[in-house]
């Protein structure tokens, strides 16, 4: 990931900002995170939703890879009535 620049949405700000997630907590999860679903066919690019904790606090970061980037879609603690409680798999 260090190699890759970092390209955050419009909606993603929006959501970091009403969520209270920092630039910093992103990167942190991208950096230490696991990738809990893989989207390969995503078009433009493949996506991936990645799993990681700021503190205490469990993160989900959806993000795009370009050639030379990291597209940051969205940001958001998952609720834990639609997640299992490891918030790696959905409730059915």
């Amino acid at each position: 990931m260090a190699d890759k620049r970092l390209l955050f949405r419009v909606h993603a700000i929006e959501r970091m900002a009403q969520r209270a997630i920092h630039v910093e907590d992103v990167r942190h999860v991208l950096d230490t995170g696991e990738v809990i679903e893989d989207y390969p066919e995503d078009f433009p690019y493949p996506s991936a939703l990645v799993l990681g904790w700021v503190e205490n606090r469990p993160l989900h970061v959806v993000t795009a890879d370009s050639l030379e980037t990291r597209i940051i879609i969205t940001v958001y603690e998952p609720d834990p009535a639609r997640w299992q409680p490891d918030f790696r798999k959905r409730k059915p």
